[in-house]
């Protein structure tokens, strides 16, 4: 799933900027990326990724969401023999990890910039991923209420391991310094913006993706962990 960066003197693209961004930081970290070194990557001036990019804050944006969509949620057919909701969440968790470990010094912008609304979570961050996700478990048979529980333990779950896992690999700890929107980056978490209008079972489920408790939702996961280890070291 790595980006190639494309050769130099290549037609410029939206899509060709974005490919090229994602590998360089790949290669030389988040901190190395700027306009002009970008430029230079490509044998451009800095001044004309300006006609496909609204400046590094639209560039954060467009690599993250290049990353996230590349996930892919199982369809409703049946995953195989076994199929349920535990091999679904098995699916989607390992296609998640395939970007922190192919993109881990990009891993930290997935898990830290806005989602496209505030009552979604990082990494299952987008509209139609998290629609997907809920209507996958609620065909496995997962009730509404235990499928939106899920979706909010499994993504703490996912941003805890893989976020410790690429920092260990030499990630940075944390975001970087939010630079200045330089122009008409589009960015997500606007709650009054948000169009549900093609997403039934988010626009269903919405209320109950709103309701959050953080005292509740750590000592649900703490719990959850005691009853794990408690059930090895018993064995």
């Amino acid at each position: 799933m790595s980006a190639a960066t494309p050769p130099r003197g290549a037609p410029l693209s939206r899509e060709t900027v974005v490919t090229a961004a994602i590998a360089m930081v790949d290669q030389y970290g988040l901190s190395a990326l700027s306009m002009r070194q970008l430029g230079r990557l490509l044998g451009v001036e800095a001044m004309a990724l300006y006609h496909h990019v609204n400046g590094r804050e639209d560039l954060l944006e467009a690599m993250v969401a290049d990353l996230v969509e590349s996930i892919r949620v199982p369809p409703r057919d049946p995953l195989g023999p076994a199929d349920g909701w535990q091999a679904f969440l098995q699916h989607v968790a390992h296609a998640i990890r395939a970007i922190a470990v192919d993109h881990p010094q990009l891993f930290p912008l997935v898990a830290t910039r806005p989602p496209a609304a505030p009552w979604l979570r990082p990494p299952l961050r987008n509209l139609a991923l998290v629609e997907d996700f809920l209507d996958g478990l609620l065909h496995r048979g997962l009730s509404e209420d235990n499928a939106v529980w899920v979706y909010k333990a499994f993504t703490g779950f996912l941003l805890g391991h893989l976020l410790l896992e690429v920092v260990q690999a030499g990630a940075p700890a944390g975001p970087p310094e939010e630079p200045l929107d330089e122009g008409d980056a589009d960015v997500p978490n606007d709650d009054q913006q948000v169009d549900l209008d093609d997403f039934p079972t988010l626009l269903r489920l919405k209320s109950r993706l709103r309701r959050h408790d953080a005292d509740v939702d750590f000592e649900d996961a703490l719990e959850a962990l005691l009853d794990r280890l408690d059930l090895e070291l018993s064995q």
